[in-house]
């Protein structure tokens, strides 16, 4: 499809206009990832008119955006934030909680300023654009099957790092709120095991870009499903055995790691890398005890854990934050797995780095962990039963079982753990304890 015509503001005029909303506006979101550091100006990457702004229906106003903070390293761009505005010169009562502010100055003085992702009529017309590939400006649309016309939109309220748009409750579409240079790998990981025949990952049906930033992504959605962390606390909640479903999870791990080793390239870790790997957590934990002293005490321990590592072993691109919160059950009982972005606090060439699966693994088991420790009393038992059958199932589908390299395992689940109690000091101080646990029997155990 040609080119569509598409209006871009000149930014010398538009940003100074829209500067002081988004100031406000921008670090009150939870995918904002500056929080705690002051915003002290932003340039324009690209401001492309998706509807106009002054035509005479709502228009679109879509923003790649760079926020300058202190504190970044040396050298390192600021970080660029995809944002999709309305501009109405009234605004419905209905959309008022998307309000972000009214402009006072420059071409559109006077306007009304909101979220675009929660006007039905706007969040349509990106579905229309991913209906119809081509290029809107910088923007360019793909899509690999024909796509139904006119599915509802609706905004989801659960995501922390992206956003997300249902269309009529067939699709969803996942936007990237930061984005960087280089193929994101819940765009690209997906794609691979589409071509390999993989089911156990909605296969992309569109996604948009710009430049070489992935922006979005659209897949089926899985509306007859619920996701594992849920079915775990009903399991615990009602007294029932969570087993079965483990071990099936563990094979579906297992099938998706097979499948993006068929996909993507592997290759043979040498034993100095797998040093390196070791020393990286030995950093981690160095910065996490100063971070938090309740570290301290279990300092040599943990790093004896990470010592004892080994070496060699084979790496394979992986999901990179797998816990029960990435999967999916079906009604009938088969399980998926989604969101292969990685951790988005990470840079995209570190997420797209090949690891080992034993990654993922540790992951999963800490996410049992953190199932059980919301049951009072703790579950212990619980989370060691299902901790085990997710390895069983894991090995009847790889013919590897991850518990063969125990302390490979261990200094993988020792990192996760420590990443966690950075994560819950800063964030949710009363969930310490949970991996405040773990990190006690790693350290002695």
């Amino acid at each position: 499809m040609p080119e569509t015509a598409s209006t871009t503001r000149a930014p010398d005029a538009l940003l100074p206009s829209l500067a002081p909303l988004l100031h406000e506006w921008l670090p009150r979101q939870r995918w904002f990832a500056g929080k705690g550091r002051r915003v002290t100006g932003f340039t324009l990457d690209a401001a492309t008119e998706l509807l106009p702004l002054d035509g005479p229906g709502p228009g679109l106003l879509h923003l790649l955006v760079r926020v300058e903070q202190p504190g970044r390293p040396a050298g390192t761009p600021a970080d660029c934030y995809q944002v999709l505005l309305g501009v109405r010169s009234q605004l419905p009562p209905r959309l008022a909680p998307a309000l972000i502010g009214r402009i006072r100055q420059g071409p559109l003085a006077g306007r009304a300023v909101y979220e675009g992702l929660r006007d039905p009529r706007l969040a349509g017309l990106l579905y229309e654009r991913l209906r119809t590939p081509g290029r809107t400006g910088p923007l360019r649309f793909h899509a690999t099957t024909a796509l139904p016309p006119a599915l509802a939109p609706r905004m989801l309220d659960t995501e922390q790092s992206n956003s997300s748009l249902v269309y009529g409750d067939s699709f969803i579409l996942k936007i990237f709120r930061r984005v960087s240079p280089g193929a994101n790998p819940d765009l690209e990981l997906p794609l691979a095991l589409a071509g390999a025949g993989c089911a156990r990952v909605p296969a992309p049906v569109a996604w948009f870009e710009s430049g070489a930033s992935t922006l979005g992504v659209l897949q089926p959605y899985l509306r007859d499903s619920r996701d594992g962390w849920r079915l775990a606390l009903d399991a615990l909640a009602e007294g029932r055995d969570f087993t079965t479903e483990a071990r099936a999870l563990g094979r579906a791990t297992a099938e998706v790691h097979l499948a993006l080793a068929k996909a993507l390239p592997t290759r043979q870790l040498a034993p100095s890398e797998t040093e390196q790997l070791a020393a990286a957590m030995d950093r981690r934990l160095h910065a996490a005890a100063q971070a938090v002293p309740a570290l301290l005490p279990y300092v040599p321990g943990l790093r004896a854990v990470f010592a004892a590592a080994g070496g060699g072993g084979v790496v394979q691109r992986i999901h990179g934050d797998l816990h029960l919160g990435q999967t999916l059950r079906g009604s009938d009982g088969a399980w998926a797995v989604i969101d292969f972005e990685g951790e988005p606090a990470k840079p995209l060439d570190e997420r797209r780095s090949p690891q080992p699966t034993v990654r993922d693994v540790a992951g999963m088991l800490r996410s049992f962990d953190y199932a059980a420790r919301t049951h009072r009393p703790w579950n212990a038992e619980w989370a060691s039963r299902c901790r085990a059958a997710y390895c069983t199932g894991y090995a009847e589908a790889a013919g590897t079982d991850p518990r063969a390299d125990p302390a490979l395992l261990r200094a993988y689940e020792t990192d996760k753990a420590v990443y966690e109690v950075v994560y819950e000091a800063r964030h949710r101080p009363d969930w310490l304890p949970v991996p405040m646990s773990a990190i006690e029997r790693l350290a002695t155990s």
